[in-house]
């Protein structure tokens, strides 16, 4: 990763016409493995929890990483519509293998976690499942935010919400991981910019719990803002191009 954008203004890219361009690039990402458990078992009889993760997980070739609440899943469709019409970016949207997990969960549970008599889940097996598929899931969006060079986070009432003028809050433990994520991981210059470098030295919810609700403290302060000006001077600057320096001109207005 590169660099990050706190989303604030959706005003740009919240139609209807970019819905269908984004959701065809989703759909696509969004095939999901439909493999037997038996194919990972191993002849010691354990599960392969790395050939599970990259199956299920798979790796997706995108330029950007488009981190949003559950409910704003047709605002990052929306999002990654616009990026491919004005720019011919690739997006990757989190919640395409959020979803995988739940399959993957209920084949695992279905098949190691039932009570004897098969009528219930086990408690503490269920524990035990949720918690390696949960890490695979993490590993994987780490993975894939490392991968991207930018990652949009879209700030809106569903993901954040704000007890006064200073602090953020999310009740998502994943937006919560992937924003965590974002200030730890390694900044990733891209080569053309290593290139160009010497050059600029001398000029340059899951499914939500209705009862249960836990709230995490984030931290936006490493993310760009960027509103409905700064997509529409995005936008100018490129004038209709769809080249190298696309991310470039985004940079720009940074300065």
């Amino acid at each position: 990763m590169y660099k990050g954008f706190n989303v604030i203004d959706d005003a740009i890219f919240n139609k209807k016409e970019y819905y269908d361009t984004g959701n065809g690039n989703h759909e696509n990402n969004k095939n999901i493995v439909e493999k037997e458990l038996d194919e990972y078992v191993g002849k010691d009889g354990i599960l392969d929890g790395s050939k599970i993760k990259n199956d299920w997980f798979k790796d997706i070739d995108a330029d950007i990483f488009i981190s949003h609440s559950h409910d704003d899943e047709d605002l990052a469709i929306k999002l990654a519509g616009w990026l491919k019409q004005e720019f011919g970016l690739t997006s990757f949207i989190d919640s395409c293998v959020w979803k995988y997990s739940n399959n993957l969960l209920k084949e695992i549970d279905n098949a190691y976690c039932k009570t004897d008599d098969g009528a219930y889940y086990n408690y503490d097996s269920r524990n035990f499942s949720t918690s390696h598929v949960h890490m695979m899931l993490s590993t994987a969006l780490t993975e894939m935010i490392d991968r991207t060079e930018c990652i949009f986070f879209l700030n809106t009432p569903n993901s954040i919400y704000t007890k006064d003028v200073i602090k953020n809050e999310t009740m998502s433990p994943w937006i919560y991981s992937e924003l965590v994520t974002t200030r730890l991981i390694r900044e990733t210059k891209p080569s053309r910019i290593i290139n160009e470098s010497v050059l600029e030295k001398k000029y340059y919810d899951f499914a939500k719990q209705a009862n249960l609700r836990i709230k995490y403290d984030v931290n936006l302060d490493h993310l760009y803002a960027i509103n409905y000006n700064g997509f529409c001077n995005w936008k100018k600057i490129n004038n209709g191009k769809k080249s190298k320096d696309i991310l470039d001109n985004l940079y720009s207005l940074l300065v």
